[in-house]
C-alpha cells in the first residue's frame, strides 16, 4: 500500500471494486457505480452492502431517461424526455433536471459482499435491499449498518419525488430485511446510529440540508426506540478558511476509543472543500457519556482526493465512506471514490487522533 501521505496506506490493488464486475439486475441495464459501501466484521468475515448504481441501456440519442421504481407494478420503468425539452439541464452528471423538476441518471439498490480478509470480496449476483415503495422511488442509497446486541440495524437514503429522506430497516443476517419506515424526513441524509445506548437513549448524527438560510451541518439526535427522534442538536458546522468550509456530513458509525483513559466516540465524517470542489474525510472525537460534547476535531483531512482514481471518475475529487472497522490501532476505511468505485484504505487511530484540535 502507499499514498502520498504516510499515515495512509491505500491497498496497492485499489479499486477493489469497480462497476465492470458487478453483474446488472436485469439485461436492459448497465452498472455505472459501485461505491459508499456500509461495512462491519461479522464472526471472520467483512460484509459489505454496496451500493449499485444502474442506467437504463439503449436510450436514443436524442433522448434522456430517469429509472424510476413504480410501487404499482413493482418495477423499475423509464421516463424519458427530448434532449429539446425546454428548461432541460444536464449540468450535473448525476442528475437531469426539467424546470423545477429534478430527477436521478441512474437508480441505486444494495448488493451484498463478503471477505475473509476484507480486501477481495465475493460479490453476490443478485440485489439484496432494493427500492420497495413510493418514497424510495429514485433508489436507496448510502447504507450504514450498527450492530446492537444480535440485531443489525440499516439505515439508508430514500429519494423520491418527495426528496431525501432516511429509512431504517433490521436484519439478523444482513440478507432478510424488516423496513422501519422514514426516521428523518426530508430532506436529511447522512446519519450514523450510535451502536449501544448512552444514558438510556439511542443516539445519531444526522445532516439537515437547508435550502435557503444556513448550510448543511452535523446535528446530534436521541431515540428512545430507533424510530421517533427528538432532542436535536447543532453539533459540527462548515469551517471558513478550513478544508471543509462549505458543507459537512456524517461518514461512518462512530466507535469507542479511549483517549487519555477516558472514554469517547470517534466519527469519520466528510467535509466539503469549496474551490475546487473536492470532498474529504475526517474526524470528531466526541464525549463517551455526552455525545454532544465535542472534544477535537481534524486540522485536515485524514483521507483526500490524491489517488487518479479519486481525482476522476463519474464525480472527480471525491472520497466519500459510510462503513469502517477499526481494531485496535487500525481503522480500515471502505470508501466510493468519484462516485463509481469501492476502494480501501487503511489509517493509524494514534495518528488520526494526534491530527485533533
Amino acid at each position: 500500500m502507499a499514498s502520498h501521505d504516510a499515515s495512509v496506506r491505500r491497498f496497492a490493488n485499489n479499486p477493489i471494486l469497480v462497476p465492470g464486475q458487478i453483474q446488472p439486475s436485469r439485461p436492459d441495464f448497465e452498472v455505472v457505480g459501485v461505491f459508499n459501501p456500509g461495512a462491519i466484521r461479522v464472526d471472520d468475515e467483512t460484509i459489505l452492502l454496496l451500493r449499485v448504481a444502474e442506467a437504463p441501456l439503449g436510450v436514443a440519442a436524442d433522448r434522456v431517461a430517469s429509472p424510476i421504481y413504480d410501487p404499482e407494478s413493482d418495477r423499475v420503468e423509464l421516463r424519458t424526455w427530448s434532449r429539446d425539452t425546454p428548461g432541460l439541464k444536464l449540468d450535473d452528471s448525476r442528475l437531469l433536471v426539467v424546470g423545477r423538476d429534478t430527477f436521478l441518471t441512474s437508480i441505486s439498490h444494495f448488493r451484498r459482499a463478503r471477505s475473509k480478509d476484507g480486501l477481495h470480496f465475493e460479490v453476490e449476483a443478485r440485489p439484496v435491499f432494493s427500492p420497495q415503495h413510493a418514497l424510495e422511488a429514485f433508489g436507496v442509497e448510502d447504507p450504514r449498518i450498527t450492530r446492537i446486541g444480535d440485531t443489525f440495524w440499516l439505515n439508508y437514503t430514500a429519494v423520491s419525488s418527495a426528496g431525501i429522506a432516511t429509512g431504517l430497516a433490521s436484519s439478523r443476517d444482513l440478507r432478510h430485511f424488516e423496513r422501519h419506515g422514514i426516521i428523518f424526513s426530508p430532506p436529511n441524509r447522512d446519519v450514523t446510529i450510535f451502536p449501544e445506548q448512552i444514558q438510556g437513549r439511542y443516539w445519531a448524527l444526522h445532516r439537515p440540508m437547508p435550502e435557503d438560510i444556513g448550510r448543511p451541518a452535523i446535528w446530534l439526535a436521541s431515540s428512545p426506540d430507533l424510530k421517533a427522534w427528538g432532542e436535536h442538536r447543532l453539533l459540527a458546522s462548515a469551517r471558513p478558511g478550513m478544508w471543509d468550509d462549505l458543507k459537512v456530513g456524517g461518514g461512518a458509525v462512530p466507535f469507542r476509543v479511549q483517549v487519555r483513559g477516558r472514554p469517547a466516540w470517534l466519527a469519520v465524517y466528510h467535509g466539503v472543500t469549496a474551490s475546487p470542489l473536492t470532498y474529504s474525510l475526517g474526524a470528531l472525537l466526541l464525549d463517551g457519556e455526552d455525545p454532544g460534547h465535542v472534544l477535537g476535531r481534524s486540522r485536515e483531512p485524514i483521507l483526500f482526493p490524491e489517488a487518479p482514481y479519486e481525482l476522476k471518475g463519474f464525480f472527480a475529487n471525491v472520497v466519500f465512506t459510510c462503513g469502517l472497522v477499526a481494531e485496535r490501532d487500525l481503522v480500515r476505511i471502505y470508501y466510493g471514490a468519484s462516485d463509481g468505485v469501492t476502494c480501501v484504505a487503511d489509517l493509524s487511530l494514534e495518528r488520526i487522533l494526534a491530527g485533533l484540535s
